[in-house]
């Protein structure tokens, strides 16, 4: 069974073990996958798009205040390495919009302009290097944490890493090797970032 596919049945069952079958069966209900043209564009842009990252997309265009059969939902989707903080999926048109966010606004903290700020060895020190595909967004509307595939790594990293940013304190973390080890540390947490709190 390939990844993505181990990870949407894992997540289905977390929703249903967790009082939130109806929500789960009316999202699957409404919901459909990025379109072809959408997609072929974000390949063009990110030619090393995580395979696992396309088939989510093919499942589900974003459940970030998304529009679905005139229905806006925002459906926890993703988690990350902080414990049972839930993250949403951004749609194909966020992630190419979004292309150049991290440098727009992390520029600066990439090119170590501030001692106070954490960052991951692993992450370049060069922002003009700087590709990274911004993919999620944390439920506070992304102003705490946002997740990143890091197509620009430094000497000590691995092309194709994730990367957590938690604000205040900033910290930028890589908290996978690959998009596949990521959607597998999601699953190895139990999918603890459902709470059956949320479904209410």
């Amino acid at each position: 069974m390939e990844i993505a596919e181990k990870y949407l049945l894992g997540l289905k069952k977390t929703y249903y073990d967790n009082n939130g079958e109806e929500a789960w069966d009316h999202f699957e209900q409404i919901k459909h996958g990025a379109n072809k043209t959408d997609l072929e564009k974000l390949k063009e842009i990110f030619s090393d798009i995580p395979q696992a990252l396309v088939e989510l997309l093919e499942y589900v265009d974003g459940t970030y205040w998304r529009t679905y059969a005139d229905e806006e939902i925002a459906f926890f989707f993703l988690g990350s390495d902080l414990n049972e903080y839930p993250y949403y999926l951004l749609s194909s048109k966020e992630m190419i919009e979004n292309q150049s966010i991290a440098h727009t606004y992390y520029a600066d903290y990439i090119d170590r302009k501030y001692d106070h700020v954490e960052i991951d060895s692993k992450i370049t020190d060069k922002s003009a290097n700087l590709k990274w595909l911004h993919f999620s967004d944390c439920m506070n509307n992304g102003g705490t944490s946002q997740l990143f595939v890091d197509f620009s790594p430094s000497e000590k990293g691995k092309k194709g890493q994730i990367v957590r940013f938690v604000h205040d304190p900033d910290e930028f973390c890589v908290i996978a090797d690959s998009f596949d080890e990521y959607l597998q540390l999601l699953i190895n947490n139990g999918y603890n970032f459902i709470d059956e709190e949320d479904m209410y």
